[in-house]
């Protein structure tokens, strides 16, 4: 393929790859096959990857280790050494006179061109750079073939100045590379920042972002390239691994493909999708397996399980107790059928009569309650966690944010597992997703959908026995645990002080639990975990505004509610 070079223009190749924190070798490896195959089959110039794409990111406290920076800084040695005839512009931790930088360098023939340092370093949600990273002081603008092109990374094109900063310092092309999580509405609120600063810049941007799933955070790409007018004129696919290439003429992109954002819902499916694919993936497990009730939360991650493995790589176990009802039971193996997976049914009541049956002398005098139900799930727990140890399948929960927030859920019961793919989902969106997957194939009953939620723990038992109505719960959780809004304020909003108080009550007294939960996709602005870290041990009460005689009072860290959620 003829290069641009010829032509006095320049292609630039968007690498938005799926690589692997924490392996060195392999992403290098990886780094070195894109430009190859960039420079061979696209005709660039020049290729861009991702921010700190030769250690992954986050690499986290990898960072701390001398050995692993100091393989990575060789790494661009060796990157350098190893192709010819493109610039390659690589994410790097820099180690320089001590101190360690989020940097970029742009490689050619063997040579760095130049190599600049992350300004603006995020320390607020997920990120806590400032932790790892020196900041950088200054832009950075190099030529090549007549071009001069200016480097940032992720955060720098948030902040105002910095885009600016570059124009002034000469640059007539700015690339940035990028590490920006997913969330909803993210894609939209990214564009729209960085192309208003463009625009007030009037130079030409290439954003290329990092695509995958890393622990909890999903990276979604969507790498996109806006002309000095803010507009977009290239955009590459949501979730997904792309190589592509845009050509400018005179420092200016010609429009080329350009893929629409997705919807709202169908986004955060696809993220979730995403996420359980590659925490599978990346760390070994030869499939998945959950527990499968007949309700909306398990039908959901089963569809989810399947479309992000395969249906050969997924299996279900029905654990049906006295107070299953038969409907559950049917819907459950009728979901399994459809999505064509393999499913066990194993009844509960031998182990839950045994264990109540060992403890009956302890018990004696005392009057049923939580306790008894929490066995169940916990008989459910440890056949769930048995068959995943002999099998080597990640045992998938399936609790979501509604029920995390207030503890509705059982302690080394349903909570018993690798990987909790909707936890970070509040219970209305679940009946969106659901809603949402049905449209492109119908997999979940209908009745699933629209039955009352129940933990079938106990005779005509359902989730508004302890909580309240999920439509008026999630919009309280939303306000106090995403927005930090305080009770008063949210009695003001129009919410009941009954409900309120309930529901702080429940979130301020279960972080322990959540502390014992295994990790899962984020896709709000505000999940449990990396971006919201409350102690444990506290005096704090959220409902202190609206009740002070809970003041000097005991944690209580009993479980008030449970669910079978499998």
């Amino acid at each position: 393929m003829t290069s641009s070079k010829e032509s006095g223009n320049l292609k630039i190749a968007l690498a938005q790859i799926n690589f692997l924190v924490g392996n060195i070798a392999a992403n290098v490896d990886n780094i070195i096959k894109a430009a190859y195959t960039a420079r061979d089959e696209l005709g660039a110039d020049m290729i861009v990857f991702p921010e700190l794409i030769v250690t992954g990111y986050p690499a986290e406290d990898l960072l701390f280790r001398a050995d692993f920076i100091e393989e990575a800084n060789n790494a661009i040695h060796h990157i350098a050494e190893s192709v010819n005839d493109i610039a390659l512009v690589v994410g790097f931790p820099e180690l320089a006179d001590g101190k360690l930088y989020n940097s970029a360098v742009v490689l050619h023939q063997g040579v760095t061109l130049a190599c600049y340092r992350k300004q603006a370093l995020p320390n607020y949600g997920v990120f806590d750079e400032r932790r790892y990273f020196t900041p950088g002081n200054q832009p950075c603008v190099f030529e090549f073939n007549g071009n001069f092109i200016g480097l940032t990374i992720c955060e720098d094109v948030w902040q105002e100045g910095i885009i600016a900063a570059n124009k002034q310092a000469g640059a007539e092309l700015l690339l940035t590379l990028n590490a920006s999580p997913f969330n909803v509405g993210k894609m939209q609120q990214r564009e729209a920042v960085i192309c208003s600063q463009v625009k007030a810049a009037q130079i030409p941007l290439v954003y290329v972002n990092q695509v995958g799933g890393q622990d909890e955070l999903i990276f979604d790409g969507a790498s996109f390239v806006a002309d000095a007018q803010g507009e977009i004129v290239y955009r590459a696919e949501e979730f997904q691994e792309y190589l592509g290439v845009v050509e400018f003429k005179d420092n200016q992109p010609i429009p080329t493909t350009c893929v629409p954002l997705d919807e709202r819902i169908a986004s955060v499916y696809h993220a979730l999708v995403l996420g359980v694919k590659d925490y599978v993936r990346k760390n070994g497990f030869s499939g998945a397996i959950l527990g499968l009730s007949g309700g909306i939360d398990s039908a959901l991650v089963l569809a989810l399980a399947v479309d992000a493995l395969g249906n050969d790589k997924v299996e279900a176990v029905l654990m049906p107790s006295r107070y299953t009802q038969d409907m559950s039971n049917e819907d459950a193996a009728l979901e399994a059928e459809i999505l064509g997976v393999k499913f066990h049914t194993i009844p509960i009541e031998p182990a839950v009569s045994a264990f109540t049956g060992m403890l009956a002398e302890v018990f004696a005098g005392t009057k049923k309650d939580t306790t008894e139900e929490n066995i169940q799930a916990r008989c459910r727990g440890v056949i769930l966690m048995a068959m995943s140890n002999k099998q080597g399948l990640l045992l998938l929960t399936t609790g979501n944010k509604s029920e995390m927030s207030v503890g509705y859920a059982t302690l080394y019961g349903d909570m018993a597992g690798g990987f909790a793919p909707i936890k970070d989902v509040p219970k209305m969106l679940v009946y969106q997703l659901a809603r949402y997957r049905n449209s492109i194939s119908p997999v979940i009953p209908e009745r699933v959908i629209i039955r009352p939620p129940s933990a079938e723990l106990a005779p005509d038992q359902v989730d508004e026995d302890s909580l309240p109505p999920y439509e008026i719960l999630d919009a309280i959780l939303e306000r106090y645990v995403e927005k930090d809004q305080s009770a008063d304020e949210i009695i003001a909003a129009g919410f009941s002080r009954e409900h309120v108080v309930r529901a702080i009550s429940l979130v301020d007294r279960n972080e322990y639990k959540r502390r014992q939960s295994p990790p899962g996709i984020r896709i709000t602005t505000r999940a449990f975990g990396r971006d919201r870290r409350y102690p444990i041990t506290s005096g704090y009460r959220g409902i202190k505004t609206v009740n002070q005689d809970h003041d000097n009072q005991p944690q209580d860290n009993s479980e008030i509610s449970t669910k079978e959620k499998t």
